[in-house]
């Protein structure tokens, strides 16, 4: 399926939000060695890494596409998710790889997302919810956080 011109797509404003966002993101773990972006202390209760805030939101872009692929294919059956369990899950499902997977999985999750999104041709509720679920409104609720926790990853040194 072609994608409409960017300028009529449905969501043109929440792309660019989704494009500034993951640049902060990017911009704020390049600033680590990868030795950094595994230490516990960007969230506790339970630990979080940098590579754990990274799959977290690797994963949910992953099953934004998903489901974004279900609603082109007329098989989506809803967002009726129980959100901490499948933030389990997903961090489970990445628990231990290493920083380099999981950076890749993120912005392959993300270009998949991505190309999906190109192709929405018309506004809906449930578009509009996976893409606060996994695009900008989503980063912006960690970006705080990753950023003072940087810091201090980098005042480390």
């Amino acid at each position: 399926m072609t994608a409409p011109p960017r300028s009529a797509h449905p969501y043109a404003a929440e792309i660019d939000a989704e494009r500034a966002g993951w640049y902060e993101v990017a911009a704020l773990v390049r600033l680590l060695t990868p030795e950094e972006c595994l230490v516990p202390g960007y969230q506790r209760d339970p630990d979080w890494t940098v590579r754990d805030v990274v799959a977290h939101l690797g994963t949910w872009l992953a099953e934004a596409e998903t489901q974004l692929a279900r609603m082109s294919a007329g098989t989506y059956e809803g967002h009726e998710v129980d959100i901490d369990a499948m933030n389990a899950a997903l961090l489970a499902a990445m628990q231990g790889e290493p920083w380099l997977v999981t950076w890749t999985q993120a912005n392959a999750g993300r270009t998949r997302m991505l190309d999906e999104w190109s192709t929405v041709r018309g506004p809906s509720h449930e578009t509009a919810w996976w893409i606060r679920k996994a695009g900008g409104p989503h980063y912006h609720q960690h970006l705080g956080r990753l950023d003072a926790w940087v810091r201090e990853l980098v005042g480390r040194r």
